[in-house]
């Protein structure tokens, strides 16, 4: 989109599209260009109201911020599991080499660490935005149903929320339990890291064995609760209306 902005109308103009058409394309894609970049200063500068604004006006509400981002964590959480097993599989691979590949083999887990790290911090942040929107929108629900002047009315919508209440909660609880078993497997990684670095033998290889064993047990714990996390992020996004 923003290629289209720079490119010369003569060489680059859609086949049919008259001049005055591509001006108001070109506009449009400014527009947009423009509007994007609204959100993005408005998320550093921790605005929710001019971001949430925003966002409406290229046609996204809370619910919608919401839906997308669940579908986001989900997608994160299944990534970031991924990138724990291979750093498991790294580890493993540790027994099966000759002294001489030890300092190849320390680098490449170590690369598995940072990645690992980098992994859990956009989960936890998707997290945190999860958070941020569900909180958001239940308070907008919240104030809207006392705008409603029929009694009935304001009785069913409370009871709609206080449902999507306890199916987020469902899901809330699981991705934080999730992230809460991140912690203690990167601690042990790092730990193991910073073991071989200073002792790349296969003495310290074999020092090495009962925290891999007990790494692996953490790991395999961690990727269970990501998994009921993935689910649940299912179930709640099948409760949201389309």
């Amino acid at each position: 989109m923003l290629f289209a902005i720079f490119v010369s109308p003569e060489k680059d103009a859609v086949p049919g599209l008259g001049l005055e058409r591509l001006k108001m394309k070109m506009k449009k894609d400014v527009t947009w260009v423009r509007l994007a970049g609204v959100v993005v200063l408005a998320v550093a500068m921790g605005c929710s109201t001019a971001y949430y604004s925003t966002w409406e006006m290229l046609g996204k509400e809370k619910r919608d911020l919401l839906r997308s981002n669940v579908e986001e964590v989900r997608d994160d959480q299944e990534e970031t599991r991924d990138q724990f097993e291979s750093a498991l599989d790294r580890m493993r691979q540790l027994y099966d080499l000759d002294a001489d590949d030890l300092e190849d083999a320390y680098d490449k887990l170590a690369e598995e660490y940072e990645k690992s790290v980098d992994r859990a911090d956009e989960l936890s942040d998707q997290i945190d935005k999860i958070d941020s929107i569900a909180n958001d929108l239940f308070d907008e629900w919240e104030n809207e149903i006392g705008e409603i002047s029929s009694t009935e009315l304001q009785a069913k919508s409370r009871q709609k929320l206080e449902e999507s209440q306890r199916n987020y909660a469902g899901l809330e609880a699981a991705l934080r339990k999730s992230e809460a078993g991140m912690d203690p497997v990167l601690t042990q990684l790092h730990d193991s890291v910073l073991y071989l670095k200073h002792n790349l033998n296969a003495v310290a290889i074999g020092g090495l064995s009962a925290e891999t064993a007990k790494i692996e047990a953490d790991i395999e714990t961690l990727i269970e609760d990501m998994e009921a996390s993935i689910a649940e992020a299912d179930r709640f996004l099948k409760t949201l209306p389309e």
